[in-house]
């Protein structure tokens, strides 16, 4: 029996809105199987496009992943700072009133409902240790800054406020992973709360 083609629509969205489109495609994608796992044409076939069409707007493979990964960024660094009552250049300047564990807790709160990106950043995370990966510098790189911002907003002088940002981001990515290996039994919010009270009441 033949198979039917994969009928492909043909009206022209904008390009901002044709973007958006891939990338949330791409998310999901990679969400589910990984980088490696990625098939440009599997993208093409949720977007209603031909590959040809498809790189028209990406590029190449490489591309469409750090546009993922940088989309994903900066949406959530625009929630957590709308969340956070302040603007986005405002999340780790000094004298802006906010502490870590407010910015921490906010972000598991963000993180919580949005299983489908932290799952996402988890499995490219992992798969980024490869030094040949595309993401290994991205992801190199957003660690190194995403410690030096936490760092910003810790107590203590400089050695101290740079070992506790790591404790956190260690402490924040082992639940996530209990969390999202057993969502049923694992409340990540309240998990995340009890660790940092421990954590923050020692300092």
């Amino acid at each position: 029996m033949k198979t039917q083609p994969i009928r492909r629509e043909r009206a022209r969205l904008p390009a901002a809105e044709r973007r958006r489109q891939i990338i949330e495609v791409t998310t999901g994608l990679i969400a589910e199987r990984g980088f490696w796992g990625l098939s440009m044409q599997d993208v093409a076939d949720g977007c209603g496009l031909t590959v040809p069409g498809l790189l028209h707007h990406v590029g190449s493979k490489d591309n469409l992943l750090i546009a993922v990964l940088e989309h994903r960024d900066e949406t959530d660094a625009a929630t957590l700072a709308a969340e956070l009552e302040v603007r986005v250049d405002q999340l780790w300047a000094e004298g802006a009133g906010i502490t870590l564990r407010q910015v921490c807790a906010a972000l598991v709160r963000r993180n919580a409902g949005q299983p489908e990106i932290v799952r996402l950043f988890a499995v490219l995370e992992a798969e980024s240790l490869a030094p040949g990966h595309p993401a290994h510098r991205y992801f190199r790189e957003r660690q190194r800054n995403t410690r030096e911002m936490l760092a910003s907003l810790a107590p203590g002088d400089d050695a101290a406020r740079f070992e506790l940002a790591g404790q956190v981001i260690a402490m924040m990515d082992g639940l996530q992973i209990q969390w999202l290996r057993d969502p049923a039994s694992t409340d990540l919010v309240a998990a995340w709360e009890r660790a940092a009270t421990r954590l923050f009441d020692a300092l």
